[in-house]
């Protein structure tokens, strides 16, 4: 990404530091902001969140989601959220800083290519894939509401896995999905990267407010994105809602399971999605509308200070 050239009255776009050219160093702050503007749209989101998982489970129509959780009780409502919480915030610490350090070390001097934003992006979905795939298995089992007797809590999900043996715990517990799981992250990132701030920097020219921008640049990234990979998502929430140590399916077993169970049609594999778009727009246009901001605030204090 090349520098801007602000205009009188124009309010220039702040990056990361990595973005500044001159500047190498190991920006921590980027991986303070991610986790606070992660924590805050996953917690805005998981109602939307978990309707669209139930779909992705049972195959079932929007209101019927609706309608088991309505059944189940408000008490069940937020179950499993910490799980996600935690692992979103984790995830978006990584992320942003990450990619950050190596965007950094990629291009110390900017201005960033396409390339390097891609395979900062790519690089950054897999460590937050190897780092946070056990938080998402364990909230995949949690939501499932069809474990609820025999997982009632976090707790019971580790003693089971941990009952496995060591590559047990690893192939059938904590990384169950892993692949599916590592493509889905890997590429997502490299898309969300390569393109938000190309967006953002587009419409900002059309001299709108600044958080418009960010808004509109991550709800059309995330919105894209999983749109693109919602296959993926669908296997993984499949793959990983399966518990126990005997017959286990395999990748390839899972993927002919999903389609025989979708009719062997595609628009049936994408049934929810509507949800999907209106979750993935939300979120992805919170979170960096909520990073944006952090960052500009971050940026003016430390003017003031100089």
């Amino acid at each position: 990404m090349g520098e801007q050239n602000h205009s009188p009255g124009k309010e220039p776009q702040y990056r990361t530091r990595a973005e500044v050219p001159g500047k190498k160093v190991w920006h921590t702050q980027a991986y303070a902001l991610g986790a606070v503007s992660n924590f805050m749209s996953t917690f805005l989101t998981f109602p939307i969140y978990k309707v669209v998982f139930r779909q992705q489970i049972h195959a079932v129509a929007v209101s019927q989601a609706v309608r088991q959780l309505w059944h189940e009780g408000p008490q069940y409502f937020y179950r499993g959220i910490y799980p996600p919480l935690l692992s979103k915030t984790l995830q978006g610490t990584l992320l942003f800083g990450t990619y950050d350090s190596l965007l950094s070390s990629l291009s110390p001097v900017g201005p960033h290519s396409l390339g390097h934003r891609c395979v900062a992006g790519l690089m950054s979905g897999v460590v937050e894939a190897v780092a946070l795939s056990p938080f998402e298995r364990v909230q995949n089992v949690l939501q499932d509401g069809r474990k609820q007797a025999r997982f009632p809590s976090t707790f019971s999900i580790l003693k089971e896995f941990n009952s496995y043996g060591f590559w047990g715990r690893l192939s059938r517990g904590y990384y169950r999905g892993f692949w599916p799981v590592l493509l889905r992250n890997s590429l997502g990132s490299a898309l969300y990267f390569s393109f938000k701030d190309p967006i953002q920097d587009g419409l900002a020219e059309q001299g709108l407010p600044h958080w418009v921008p960010a808004l509109v640049s991550g709800s059309v990234n995330g919105t894209i994105t999983c749109l693109v990979l919602y296959p993926l998502i669908v296997l993984v929430a499949n793959m990983q809602s399966h518990i126990g140590w005997r017959r286990m399916p395999s990748l390839w077993a899972s993927v002919q399971d999903m389609w025989d169970t979708r009719g062997r049609k595609v628009f049936l594999i994408y049934r929810g999605g509507s949800l999907v778009i209106l979750r993935s727009s939300v979120t992805w246009g919170l979170t960096t509308a909520i990073h944006d901001f952090l960052q500009r605030r971050s940026h003016s204090k430390k003017e003031l200070k100089d």
